[in-house]
C-alpha cells in the first residue's frame, strides 16, 4: 500500500514537504509544524503523537496529510467532547483517534496537501489506515473549499460547521477611515476606549521576529503561559517553540509589545502571509483597564490597515469581536467515525447544528456595529 505514516516530520525533507503546501499558508510549512514537534509542544505526553499520511507513487511522495494520533480532545477548537462523553456512558471507545489539523490553530486552510487525485486516494485510504491501527475514527478540521469539494464526495465523512469572526479591511486609509464606517455609538465607545488605555500611559511597539531577543521571548512565554494558569490550565506550547519560530520563519513573525513607563506589561503575537494578518496569542503580567482590547484588536487592525493586508483573523470564538466589527465566517470540519450507531447519533446532530450555525450567522450580522448609509 502506498500509504506511508509520518511519525517525525523531521524524516521527511522540509524542501519535499513544502512543495506540497500551497502558498501563503504558514500553519501548514515545514517550518511551523516542525517546531512544535522539535519544541516538545508535541509528543506522547502531550496527547498529541505526530502521524502524518503521505501518498506515495513510484517513489515519489504525492500527497500528505498532516495529523496527530489524540488520546483527548484538547487543542482542537472543534469541540467533540461531548461525542466522548456520550461514548463513555454508553460503553464505547472514542479514543484514540486520529485527527487531520495544525495542532493549537483554528486557522482555516489546505489539509489535503499535493496532487488532487493523490489526495483522493489517501482520503480513500483512510478507513483501513483507522482499522489497522486501531483508531475509532477520523477528524478533519478547518478544511478549506478545495478540501470540502473532494471530502464532501465520500459518503463516509460527515460535515461539521463553526463560527468565527474575521475583520476585513476594506481599503481603509487610517484607523480614522474606519471608525467613520461605524455608527456614532460605537464609534464613540471605540475611541472611549483607545483613550482610556493612552490615558494609563501605555504605548506600543510592534517588532518583527528577526527583533525581538530571547530576553524578549522570555516575556512573551510569561504572558502567553499565563492566560493558561489563571485559569488552572497547562499552556500547551513550550518556550522553545518561540526561539524555534522566530529561527525557522521570523519573516512571518509579528509581535506588539504594550509598554508602561519603559517596561513591557503585555503582548500580542502574531503571523502575517500574504493578504491576512493572524492573530494567535495574548498575555499580561497585570491588570490594565481596556488594554486586551487594544492590544488584540485595535493594534492589529492599524497594523493591517497601515500594511495592505485585507483580513485579520483573530482566531477561535469570541462574540465581543462581533461588536468590534469581527464578521461571521463558517468553518468546516469533517469526520469519520467507525462506530455505526455513534455515526448515526452524530449525523442527527449535525443536521440541526448546521441549521443553528447558519442561522446565527444570519443573526450575527445584524449587530454589526457598521453605518447602513454607506
Amino acid at each position: 500500500m502506498p500509504v506511508i505514516t509520518l511519525n517525525r516530520l523531521a524524516d521527511c525533507p522540509a524542501a519535499q514537504w513544502d512543495a506540497l503546501v500551497p502558498a501563503q499558508q504558514p500553519f501548514l510549512s515545514y517550518a511551523f509544524l516542525s517546531a512544535l514537534e522539535d519544541s516538545g509542544s508535541l509528543g506522547p505526553n502531550s496527547g498529541w503523537r505526530p502521524q502524518h499520511l503521505l501518498w506515495q507513487e513510484n517513489g515519489e511522495i504525492c500527497a500528505a496529510i498532516p495529523g496527530y494520533r489524540k488520546r483527548h480532545s484538547y487543542g482542537e477548537y472543534v469541540f467533540d467532547q461531548g461525542w466522548a462523553d456520550a461514548c463513555q456512558r454508553s460503553g464505547i471507545a472514542y479514543y484514540p483517534k486520529w485527527l487531520g489539523a495544525v495542532p493549537f490553530s483554528p486557522v482555516t486552510g489546505a489539509r489535503l496537501l499535493g496532487d488532487e487525485s493523490a489526495a483522493t486516494h489517501l482520503l480513500k485510504a483512510i478507513p483501513d489506515y483507522l482499522e489497522e491501527n486501531g483508531l475509532t475514527g477520523a477528524h478533519i478540521n478547518f478544511t478549506d473549499e478545495r478540501a470540502n469539494r473532494i471530502i464532501g464526495a465520500e459518503p463516509v465523512w460527515q460535515h461539521r460547521q463553526g463560527l468565527q469572526y474575521h475583520w476585513q479591511n476594506r481599503d481603509y486609509r487610517d484607523f480614522q477611515d474606519y471608525l467613520d464606517a461605524l455608527t456614532s455609538r460605537k464609534r464613540k465607545q471605540f475611541r472611549k476606549e483607545r483613550e482610556q488605555v493612552a490615558s494609563q500611559g501605555i504605548e506600543f511597539i510592534w517588532r518583527e521576529g528577526a527583533q525581538v531577543t530571547e530576553a524578549q521571548w522570555d516575556f512573551v512565554y510569561a504572558c502567553y503561559s499565563n492566560t493558561y494558569h489563571i485559569r488552572g490550565q497547562s499552556p500547551y506550547l513550550t518556550r522553545a517553540f518561540f526561539s524555534l519560530l522566530a529561527e525557522r520563519m521570523p519573516q512571518a513573525i509579528r509581535v506588539v509589545f504594550a509598554q508602561q513607563n519603559g517596561r513591557d506589561v503585555a503582548m500580542a503575537f502574531s503571523l502575517i502571509s500574504g493578504d491576512t494578518f493572524y492573530g494567535r496569542y495574548w498575555g499580561c503580567l497585570a491588570e490594565f483597564d481596556r488594554l486586551h482590547f487594544e492590544t488584540c484588536f485595535y493594534q492589529g487592525m492599524e497594523y493591517a490597515i497601515a500594511s495592505g493586508l485585507k483580513r485579520f483573523d483573530a482566531g477561535a470564538q469570541g462574540e465581543h469581536k462581533l461588536l468590534r466589527g469581527f464578521e461571521p465566517v463558517i468553518t468546516d470540519s469533517w469526520h469519520y467515525l467507525r462506530h455505526p450507531g455513534l455515526r448515526d447519533a452524530v449525523e442527527d446532530f449535525l443536521v440541526e447544528e448546521r441549521a443553528g450555525v447558519q442561522r446565527w450567522a444570519e443573526e450575527a450580522r445584524e449587530v454589526l456595529p457598521y453605518r447602513h448609509d454607506v
